[in-house]
């Protein structure tokens, strides 16, 4: 088996064309492999923080005190999370029109927004259909993996 340069180079580009991890040719004399390590996806967890209920005295007119918890914020739909720590950019470019607004029908695998990630531009894709009820994040923000992004109803 002759391996010339131009021959390694191929099959160096088989490999990776192809997306293989391993390719190893072999005859009686020689052998060649081609190892490609490919980059390991960090993803950070970040703990879930209760949030701590919150009691108010209410005096009535009849002067007795009542306690009454203070309601949380009600979301509408199911929420489509941040998969990645990054910084949430509403378009594709600063003068572009958003990629969805409240009011807007989604379908699953649709592109809802971008998360930059070590100058990564990765675009969201919704994983839920239905109609967009909140938008939760201002364009630039950072986000935490898990945070809500939006939620579709």
């Amino acid at each position: 088996m002759k391996f010339d340069l131009e021959y390694l180079e191929k099959l160096a580009n088989i490999v990776y064309e192809n997306d293989l991890s391993e390719i190893t040719l072999e005859d009686e004399e020689k052998a060649v492999c081609f190892k490609r390590e490919k980059p390991q996806q960090v993803v950070q967890t970040v703990p879930a923080v209760m949030p701590a209920t919150i009691t108010s005295q209410i005096v009535s007119s009849s002067g007795a005190k009542t306690d009454e918890n203070a309601s949380e914020p009600v979301h509408k739909g199911k929420p489509i999370t941040a998969p990645m720590v990054g910084t949430y950019y509403e378009a594709p470019s600063p003068d572009d029109a958003p990629f969805v607004k409240v009011g807007d029908n989604i379908s699953i695998g649709q592109v809802v927004c971008i998360i930059e990630a070590m100058k990564l531009m990765n675009e969201i894709e919704a994983d839920v259909s239905g109609r967009v009820t909140e938008i939760c994040i201002k364009n630039g923000d950072y986000v935490e993996f898990g945070q809500p992004l939006m939620y579709v109803e």
